[in-house]
């Protein structure tokens, strides 16, 4: 399925809780991705970050220190009328891509960031270091899309 970009060029969507196997399996190879934030003047924060993709809660989740920009940024746009900042997270190798967009929110509550970390450590096959700073941008999806 696709859908039609502005310039008129084919956008390969997926659907967010039922992406296709290749889809999905390309979010579980270990990747370095971004994360995109706004910053409170609306210009585009991007940096490296891990992602774990969760099809079946329809959730992407990122794992960061509670004193990081990303954070900031999400937590100062979070309180929209559509609950939770505008953000989107991207891979890619070579010829293949894809991006999941959302509304992000911070989470820091126990369970919330030990699922992260979990999910973290078996995509990217390490356990990261302790931190008592830890906390999750945990993005509610609404979009997919990419070549996988």
């Amino acid at each position: 399925m696709s859908t039609p970009s502005p310039a008129g060029t084919a956008r390969p969507a997926q659907d967010v809780l039922n992406p296709t196997p290749e889809y999905l399996a390309f979010w579980r190879e270990r990747h370095i991705c971004t994360l995109t934030t706004h910053r409170p003047d609306g210009s585009p924060h991007v940096v490296p970050v891990g992602v774990t993709y969760d099809p079946e809660a329809g959730l992407a989740r990122v794992i960061s220190n509670k004193n990081s920009k990303k954070v900031r940024n999400v937590l100062a746009s979070q309180g929209g009328p559509e609950g939770g900042a505008r953000v989107a997270v991207c891979q890619l190798e070579g010829r293949r891509w894809a991006t999941l967009e959302g509304r992000a929110v911070v989470r820091d509550d126990e369970a919330s960031v030990a699922e992260a970390v979990r999910r973290y450590a078996e995509r990217y096959g390490r356990m990261p270091s302790p931190n008592p700073d830890r906390v999750v941008v945990e993005i509610s999806l609404d979009r997919a899309m990419g070549r996988a």
